[in-house]
């Protein structure tokens, strides 16, 4: 059985449409893979005689033979990124040459891609968003850019990167993301100011939860309590401008908030392994 990181991914053709409901975009199978990406919405997708609707960044997995089409009204026609590829078969890739069935043309299985057993391909969902996602989309995009402008090398490169995209695209399927709004938005403060030393109490008043309500959502959402997940985001931050600042370590433990150096080197030792000194000097090796 092979697994996801054994691929060799073949993007045949990529093609950003504009879909305004037009009868061409009914019920269709394809003998290839293809991923449909949608910047905006509203809309819906139908796949295997389900309608799931579409919303910003929803990204949409088809595998071959599978039946889909799309429901968009003419009053507000939605653009997409529409990539079609092999993940297996780089010697004679059939997304170099598509074939759309559209019903009732009948589908024939002899033309599609091979689809060897993958537990973590079949893992994957068919409907996912990359709202919470920017680098994914932002990968993606720069994967579209590049297969249209690229002048050398195209097929190399693009390959490569969407090799890279599809096994990132894995981990944040079977990474924790947190969903409650009241946690995303106390999260994106953390992560924009680690250095701030406020007490939780402040959190939970800034997530109208009370303390108990609080933690308890908190660790659901994220796994971890809130002073563990500010520590990390801390330490991580501490990485960062060791590895790309000038400023020396006294002056990175105040940036963060410590009272001196001493408490600041203590607690990064126990999360890195090192000291902050041996951090940066291994970093720049």
């Amino acid at each position: 059985m092979k697994k996801l990181s054994d691929i060799t991914p073949v993007v045949g053709e990529y093609m950003p449409y504009l879909y305004d409901g037009s009868s061409n975009e009914g019920l269709r199978t394809s003998n290839v893979y293809a991923i449909h990406l949608f910047p905006e919405g509203p809309g819906e997708m139908e796949i295997d005689g389900k309608r799931y609707p579409i919303g910003r960044r929803s990204l949409f997995f088809l595998r071959p033979g599978q039946p889909h089409a799309f429901h968009v009204s003419p009053a507000h026609p939605l653009s997409s990124y529409n990539l079609y590829f092999d993940l297996w078969d780089k010697e004679q890739p059939r997304s170099l040459n598509r074939i759309f069935y559209r019903y009732p043309e009948p589908h024939v299985p002899r033309t599609e891609t091979p689809t060897p057993r993958c537990d973590e391909l079949d893992g994957l969902p068919s409907v996912f968003s990359l709202q919470p996602h920017a680098q994914l989309f932002d990968l993606f995009h720069a994967l579209a850019l590049l297969f249209e402008n690229a002048a050398y090398y195209r097929d190399e490169t693009v390959n490569h990167l969407f090799y890279s995209w599809m096994l990132a695209w894995y981990n944040a399927v079977h990474s924790r993301q947190p969903t409650d709004y009241r946690i995303v938005r106390l999260l994106a403060r953390l992560d924009a100011s680690p250095e701030l030393r406020e007490p939780v109490s402040e959190w939970w008043r800034f997530c109208g939860l009370r303390r108990s309500q609080f933690h308890e959502l908190f660790h659901r959402e994220t796994g971890i309590t809130p002073k563990a997940y500010q520590h990390k985001q801390r330490m991580r931050r501490a990485a960062q401008l060791l590895r790309e600042s000038d400023l020396s370590v006294t002056a990175i433990a105040d940036k963060l908030g410590y009272p001196s150096i001493h408490p600041f080197s203590r607690q990064f030792g126990a999360y890195h392994g090192v000291s902050p000194r041996h951090f940066r000097s291994g970093a720049r090796v």
